[in-house]
C-alpha cells in the first residue's frame, strides 16, 4: 500500500497522507504508476461525459483542464524539457544534458506544450460519448510504458529516471502488458496503439538523446497519451 501511495503523490495532486519511505520503496513505487493513471482518466472522462452532450468543445475544454490539473502539468514539464534540448542541442550530448537542466523555459518547449494541448484539446472534442471507459484508460495505459523504458533503455545520467531501475523487473511489465490487453478487449481494439507508441517514443530516446530520464518519462506519457487519443479517433 505504500507503494501504491507513493506513486499516487508523485503522479497526482491528490491529497494523500504523508508516508514515510526510502529511495527504495520510492523506486518500488513504478510497480503502481498504471493504478496512479486511473484517477487521472476519471477526472478528465467524469467532466468530459457530462458536458460533451452539451457542448463538445466545453466537455473538451474541461477534460483537459482537469487532466492538467491532477497531474500538475508534471509531464508536460518533461516535454518541455525534452524539446528544448533535443531543439537545442544539434546532437551535442553535454549540451544536451546542460539544456535539459536548465530551469528556464525556451521557444521549443513552448512550442511542444501549446501544441500539445492543442492537440489533445481537438481529438477530445472528436471523442464520442460511448468511448468514456477508453478515454478513462488512456491516462492509466500510458503510465504503463515508463516500466518498458526503465527495464529496456539506458539511464541518461544520474537522477530521477535512473532510481526507478531497481524497483521494477521483467515479470511487472508482462503483468501490466497482459492488463493492458484485457483492457483493450473491454474497452476499444483502438487502444492497442499502446504497442506501437512506445517502443515507438523508446527508440527515439535512443537514438536521439541516448537513453531515459525523468524527463523523457513525463514526455513520453504526454505523447503516448495523445498517440492513444489519436487511435480512438481515428480507429473507434
Amino acid at each position: 500500500m505504500k507503494h501504491l501511495v507513493l506513486a499516487l503523490q508523485f503522479l497526482t495532486r491528490l491529497p494523500l497522507p504523508a508516508v514515510q519511505a526510502d529511495a527504495q520503496d520510492f523506486a518500488k513505487a513504478m510497480r503502481w504508476f498504471p493504478v496512479a493513471g486511473l484517477p487521472v482518466g476519471a477526472a478528465a472522462a467524469l467532466p468530459w461525459w457530462l458536458l460533451q452532450p452539451r457542448d463538445p468543445w466545453l466537455g473538451a475544454l474541461a477534460a483537459l483542464a482537469a487532466w492538467v490539473a491532477i497531474t500538475g502539468a508534471l509531464h508536460l514539464d518533461g516535454l518541455g524539457d525534452v524539446a528544448d534540448g533535443a531543439g537545442a542541442a544539434h546532437g551535442d550530448r553535454a549540451r544536451l544534458s546542460a539544456v535539459m537542466a536548465d530551469p528556464h523555459v525556451g521557444s521549443f518547449a513552448v512550442v511542444a506544450i501549446g501544441l500539445q494541448l492543442l492537440a489533445k484539446l481537438v481529438l477530445l472534442h472528436a471523442l464520442t460519448p460511448v468511448q468514456w471507459p477508453a478515454l478513462v484508460m488512456v491516462p492509466v495505459l500510458a503510465r504503463i510504458a515508463p516500466i518498458g523504458w526503465t527495464l529496456f533503455l539506458p539511464p541518461l545520467h544520474s537522477g530521477l529516471g535512473s532510481r526507478f531501475r531497481e524497483g521494477v523487473g521483467r515479470l511487472h511489465l508482462i503483468g501490466w502488458s497482459l492488463a493492458a490487453i484485457l483492457a483493450v478487449v473491454l474497452t476499444s481494439p483502438a487502444l492497442l496503439a499502446l504497442f506501437v507508441a512506445v517502443p515507438l517514443w523508446g527508440w527515439w530516446l535512443r537514438a536521439k538523446l541516448g537513453g531515459i530520464s525523468g524527463d523523457g518519462h513525463g514526455a513520453g506519457i504526454e505523447l503516448v497519451e495523445t498517440a492513444l487519443l489519436l487511435a480512438l479517433v481515428l480507429l473507434p
